[in-house]
């Protein structure tokens, strides 16, 4: 008994001690400045992530990546979807599906019609349309807004803040659904981060990058990135390094072969 009252005794000391070393409240509400909102909270997947590097067997060296995650990661099947759009200053469908096979596919999310970052990206990609065409690659542009939205804002004057004529078309969210499925919807905001995919002719994502929504993004490099994606699918024994472009030295995926590379960079 007495040693029961004792380790009683102890028990409440311990206790007395740690409430006073809690005295500061561990339990507060955090006040964030203005500039940090607009950012995406961190995804808890509840499907494990598992990624495969799988070589090719006899004379081609090819690496492919398949991911597994509830939300579309490059390696993926592209989340397919049908809406309404613009195009041509007229109301059409657009099927993701209806793609593959036939094109790569750009597509891109930007946040709400008649704002500032926004035009400029709508309108570098259209005027540099063609040269997507070229390489056999369509271009889609993704907002929250309605089709009426983005047919207002088609027949505004670009001189004041419109886009005039577009060469490819704008696609209607308004259910959200598009860019809640690509992982890119701001859910206490209500619209779309600057997600861009490049999806390749099977359908899969060969190629993601999310801006936060003051950070425009830029089509040279949309292109580049499109390029060495062609050009490996085409020469699946090669890899292209950094900032590669059509014409310039690519690498082969072997510790013997690159060496090739680098002796000669």
């Amino acid at each position: 008994m007495a040693c029961s009252a004792t380790s009683t005794t102890l028990i409440s000391s311990i206790a007395a001690a740690a409430t006073k070393s809690m005295a500061f409240p561990i339990s507060k509400n955090i006040t964030l400045p203005n500039s940090f909102f607009g950012t995406r909270k961190s995804f808890q997947s509840r499907v494990p992530r598992s990624i495969s590097l799988t070589r090719g067997s006899h004379s081609r060296n090819t690496f492919v990546v398949k991911a597994s995650s509830e939300l579309p990661l490059v390696g993926n099947i592209a989340p397919d979807f049908e809406a309404e759009a613009v195009f041509d200053q007229e109301f059409i469908n657009v099927k993701l599906s209806d793609y593959i096979g036939k094109k790569y596919v750009i597509l891109f999310f930007y946040p709400l019609d008649f704002t500032f970052v926004c035009p400029t990206e709508i309108t570098a990609f259209s005027d540099r349309h063609e040269e997507f065409e070229q390489i056999n690659t369509e271009v889609l542009g993704v907002s929250i807004d309605s089709v009426f939205s983005h047919l207002a804002w088609v027949q505004t004057d670009r001189k004041s803040g419109g886009l005039g004529d577009l060469k490819y078309p704008l696609i209607s969210d308004v259910t959200k659904s598009i860019s809640k499925s690509y992982g890119v919807l701001i859910p206490d905001q209500g619209v779309a981060l600057r997600g861009l995919f490049i999806i390749d002719k099977e359908g899969v994502i060969q190629h993601s990058t999310i801006n936060n929504l003051a950070i425009g993004r830029s089509v040279d490099e949309t292109k580049r990135t499109l390029q060495a994606l062609q050009y490996v699918q085409e020469n699946p024994d090669e890899v292209c390094p950094a900032g590669w472009k059509p014409g310039e030295k690519s690498m082969k995926p072997d510790p013997k072969l690159s060496k090739d590379y680098f002796a000669a960079i």
